[in-house]
């Protein structure tokens, strides 16, 4: 703490003292500058202020007030002056002038700072845009979380619902055969009675005839006395409710839980810095096989290569697994698997017909509809099929496994109706998709099905002579019906990985791409390049376009993407 004027000892009458706005403290700071003694908290107030703060302020000697401190003795690791340096206590002592370890120092804290300023705050800022990205993706799983939760609950409602409306017709016909027991038995005793009533007549008759010679019980009396005995019925069993014994832990298992992994979570990744040479580069270069290419339409479209498929006598539907290869169909329900050259793989027999009703899973599994048994089939790798689904009485058409949340989307027909119906993975119908707000029928033929990369649902349907896009809610967001054709006959429907929709125009034997809010962009295929029935399409992991018609058992594979 600096010391007043008065409280100066005697002794020490030689230290100058503080000349700002009469502070008349011990001074241990000087300003070239200005030429004035200064305490040490004028020094601070004289630094923070915009006229001064570029001054310099050195530091005085305390013992010799009129010397700077400019040495630091290497053995005792203090500031001298120089005057302080021939003290005994010093030596032999070596000494180090303060301006070169200033100028030293001075270049390591530059360094730092330019460290602190390319390196240590753009990589944080950068973690920091991470955690942003991971909230609003931990947001968008647990709205996702929450939604299949509602689903689920309104699904067990419904097959609750279900449950007890088949109870309730079971109870009904129970009751109405105990009715009808009991009715019969009822006649029964009713026309027993009535026999009884005649016999009863019969016999006040006997009595009361005067003609003793013609009266029959003078005969036989034994004949007419001998009475038909009371039938015998039973009394109905009645049946016995008893009730499910359940709790809310039962519930839960029926519903799903929610689980967090149990698995370590993994350190953000941070961007190592450049030590190739002791002066850190201003920018950090960025290695190139960490950047992804960016996607965007090419100038023109460019054929890859085209090949033949063995099985099958034209391609109505084609699915892409992960492996690269393709499940092809005709309309006469032969399903083949190829490679990349058009080798069979594969080959199974359907119903199907010219419609979407094939789709491979991400597990690498194929799932298809049976038209005739209306079911969904699932086949594994290892050759192994099983039923998958039961559709009742609606007939399956076309099908689709989403890439997103593995939920299996169903085009599905009967008699003056059509939806889409929504599974999830544990097989359980969670949405039906059939009409407008306003009560209009959504689709006539749902033929192929495919989903966009935000989730919307498109559904190629040439009797509405439409695409129809409905949000994975299953509100309707538009409807595509060609770019100023008089006709347009939609068959197969994909979307690229920048959430392009791609048709195929049966009537005009072309490709259209759409972007993801339905706005026509282009004809990306026509006549010209030698397209003709254009019935099925896809889009691999390299964005190439596959095409299949159905005047041909060949497969066309387009580069449209650069």
């Amino acid at each position: 703490m600096a010391l007043s004027k008065s409280q100066i000892p005697d002794t020490a009458q030689h230290l100058l003292v503080c000349g700002i706005n009469s502070c008349e403290k011990i001074c241990q700071f000087y300003c070239n500058p200005c030429h004035q003694p200064m305490c040490e908290q004028c020094r601070d107030k004289h630094q923070k202020s915009p006229e001064t703060k570029n001054h310099e302020v050195v530091e005085k000697c305390r013992d010799h007030p009129n010397k700077d401190l400019d040495i630091l003795c290497d053995q005792c690791s203090v500031r001298l002056c120089s005057k302080c340096s021939t003290m005994p206590v010093h030596k032999g002592h070596s000494f180090t002038d303060l301006e070169k370890i200033y100028t030293e120092k001075s270049a390591a804290c530059r360094q730092e700072i330019q460290r602190i300023q390319t390196y240590f705050i753009p990589t944080t800022k950068d973690l920091q845009s991470e955690i942003k990205i991971d909230a609003t993706e931990i947001k968008t799983i647990m709205d996702d979380i929450r939604s299949s939760m509602k689903d689920e609950g309104k699904c067990l409602k419904t097959l609750v619902d279900e449950v007890t409306s088949d109870n309730l017709e079971k109870v009904n016909k129970m009751e109405e055969s105990l009715r009808e027991m009991l009715q019969s038995q009822n006649k029964t005793y009713q026309d027993y009675i009535s026999y009884l009533m005649d016999l009863l007549e019969k016999f006040r008759g006997y009595l009361s005839s005067s003609q003793l010679k013609n009266n029959p019980i003078i005969f036989s009396l034994t004949e007419h006395l001998k009475i038909q005995p009371i039938p015998e019925t039973t009394k109905p069993v009645s049946p016995v409710f008893t009730a499910g014994r359940y709790s809310k832990g039962d519930v839960a298992k029926l519903l799903g839980r929610i689980t967090v992994p149990d698995t370590k979570p993994e350190n953000r990744k941070i961007k190592p810095m450049d030590t190739a040479s002791t002066q850190l580069k201003p920018t950090v270069k960025q290695n190139k096989s960490d950047v992804k290419p960016t996607l965007s339409l090419s100038s023109s479209v460019t054929k890859v290569r085209k090949y033949t498929v063995s099985g099958v006598d034209r391609v109505y539907h084609l699915s892409l697994g992960k492996s690269g290869r393709l499940w092809v169909s005709d309309k006469d329900g032969n399903l083949v698997q190829t490679d990349l050259q058009g080798n069979q793989l594969h080959k199974i027999q359907t119903n199907g017909k010219d419609e979407g009703y094939h789709t491979v899973t991400q597990t690498e599994d194929l799932i298809y509809t049976d038209r005739n048994n209306k079911v969904i089939n699932r086949k594994t790798p290892d050759n192994t099929i099983t039923e998958l689904i039961k559709t009742r009485d609606w007939t399956p058409i076309s099908i689709h496994s989403s890439h997103i949340n593995r939920d299996i989307l169903v085009g599905m027909v009967k008699p003056g109706e059509a939806k889409v119906t929504r599974y999830i993975k544990t097989r359980r119908e969670i949405q039906n998709i059939h009409s407008h707000n306003e009560g209009q029928a959504m689709f006539s033929g749902p033929h192929y099905i495919t989903e966009n990369t935000n989730g919307d649902v498109c559904v190629s349907d040439w009797k509405k002579e439409a695409v129809v896009v409905v949000n994975k809610s299953g509100k309707h967001r538009f409807s595509y019906t060609g770019q100023g054709l008089s006709k347009f006959y939609p068959k197969g429907v994909c979307t690229d990985h920048l959430g392009h929709i791609l048709v195929c125009d049966h009537h005009s034997d072309t490709v259209h791409l759409l972007d993801p809010d339905g706005q026509f962009l282009c004809l990306l295929l026509t006549q010209q390049q030698g397209i003709k029935y254009p019935s099925s399409l896809c889009v691999d992991d390299e964005s190439n376009l596959i095409v299949g018609q159905r005047d041909t058992n060949t497969v066309t594979v387009y580069k449209y993407l650069q």
